[in-house]
């Protein structure tokens, strides 16, 4: 096909595309109808490629999820002969099917603190709503019916459903939806980069931000605060991990008002911190642990809802009133889902997935740790094999830039023309790569990150939007 024939074939291509019914999520419409997609056609490794032909490191694993990277063949085989054996059964009914028992148990087996039953569903979002609906199922079984309120963080991300866009703690996933709903709550976002007072410790931060939590369960009354939600490292909040002794004083608070604890592992479950659990990392103690992504490499959609034994034992109780427990979907521990997540889990036990992250994430935090004396640069963080670099206008005074600039967004677009797939999240760039991704390959991506940086550093003084500061 000569060059002509090929351009054309791009453009008929990509206007098919444009009349197709459907929504391109967290993309600004208006603009995407100027420039359209960047349409990917096949993955290897840790790349993927373009209509074009053009390759890209993918610098977060798509959306923070494919960890074993694009072209893993014994999930495509485990799928198949799922598919052959079992296409599709449910749950419902006291019906089951052996993929769904053995990944139930597995997941049990290696949760990081005692855990009684999983809940299956396809996407972080739905686990995060059913995690919401058996809050308010368990405090009605306990004869707490007030107990309802549950509290997130601002920044903290958990998913678009109506009740789970109202816990993600970003004014964007509110605005003009009409959330968020009632008896939904919001506490301080740890990041201490961004919030800390002048001279503050992490320690005092967290201990600030510990008592601003239990200040506001004594505002809204302990009997009626149900639960606190968190990602043990926030995710598309900007990649925020939390201050020294955070978790430690936050987990003391919620026990002492009894208030539930539900640890989101959508991002950080499976081996991205470095440990199976961000749990494990950062010794949380949670009731309900709800996860996705990586349980199947992002092969197919599955998220999981791990519940313990004394919300369990509620439901039990409380469902005997009813006759039924009215919760499910018509999808929920998909047969040939939960196939591939158990190849998935298999592999990261026999590839010694975690003893690679502890490996390689070294590479990847003190690589991007090197750049934080570029004048662009504010603050660096991460964990194992997740990571985020902040953009700062005025790196002494820690000032943002104008987010009419959208900094962030442009250096990503440079970065992308070097052939790196990265994450802007406000003036923020996020990395997550796939697990298994080389030490070499973590240099070329920091390598490619860099060349983007210089372009924006060049575009900003070049448009007369910054010094240099």
């Amino acid at each position: 096909m000569d060059d002509a024939m090929r351009d054309a074939h791009r453009g008929n291509s990509a206007a098919s595309r444009d009349k197709a019914f459907y929504l391109h999520p967290y993309t600004n419409l208006k603009t995407h109808e100027d420039v359209g997609p960047l349409v990917i056609s096949a993955g290897k490794g840790v790349t993927v490629t373009d209509e074009t032909g053009k390759s890209y490191i993918e610098g977060v694993a798509g959306l923070w999820c494919t960890s074993l990277g694009f072209d893993e063949p014994r999930l495509v085989e485990a799928a198949i002969a799922q598919m052959r054996r079992l296409p599709f059964y449910h749950a419902f009914a006291h019906k089951a099917h052996e993929p769904g028992i053995d990944l139930a148990e597995k997941l049990i087996g290696m949760a990081p603190v005692p855990m009684s039953k999983v809940f299956f569903a396809c996407s972080g979002s739905e686990a995060n709503d059913t995690a919401v609906k058996l809050v308010w199922y368990y405090n009605n079984a306990r004869g707490r019916p007030e107990k309802k309120k549950i509290i997130s963080r601002i920044k903290g991300y958990h998913g678009v459903t109506v009740a789970s866009a109202s816990l993600t703690g970003l004014p964007n996933n509110h605005r003009d939806f009409d959330l968020p709903i009632a008896r939904i709550l919001h506490t301080d976002c740890p990041q201490w980069y961004r919030f800390a007072e002048p001279g503050e410790s992490e320690e005092d931060f967290a201990s600030r931000l510990a008592a601003n939590l239990e200040a506001l369960i004594l505002r809204e009354g302990p009997e009626t605060v149900a639960a606190f939600i968190a990602e043990p490292v926030m995710g598309a909040g900007g990649v925020i991990p939390p201050p020294r002794t955070y978790f430690e004083r936050i987990q003391a608070v919620l026990r002492k008002y009894e208030v539930l604890f539900i640890a989101d592992e959508v991002i950080c479950g499976f081996g991205r911190t470095g440990n199976m659990w961000g749990s494990q990392t950062y010794g949380l103690q949670p009731d309900m642990i709800s996860t996705a992504k990586a349980l199947t490499s992002a092969y197919l959609p599955l998220s999981a809802l791990l519940v313990s034994e004394d919300i369990y034992r509620a439901c039990v109780d409380e469902s005997a009133k009813i006759g039924v427990f009215g919760h499910g979907y018509t999808y929920s521990g998909h047969p040939v889902s939960c196939a591939v997540a158990l190849e998935t889990l298999r592999i990261y036990a026999e590839r010694d997935i975690l003893g690679h992250v502890r490996a390689v994430g070294p590479v990847l935090q003190d690589g991007l740790r090197r750049l934080r004396d570029h004048p662009l640069v504010g603050e660096v963080r991460g964990v194992g094999l997740i990571a985020g670099v902040e953009l700062t206008a005025d790196k002494a005074a820690r000032r943002p830039f104008d987010p009419g600039l959208a900094v962030a967004a442009k250096l990503a677009g440079f970065a992308q023309a070097h052939g790196a797939i990265v994450r802007p999240i406000g003036d923020t760039i996020g990395f997550s790569p796939p697990l298994i991704i080389s030490a070499d390959e973590v240099r070329d991506l920091i390598a490619r990150f860099e060349r983007a940086l210089a372009d924006t550093a060049d575009w900003l003084t070049r448009e007369g939007h910054w010094r240099g500061g």
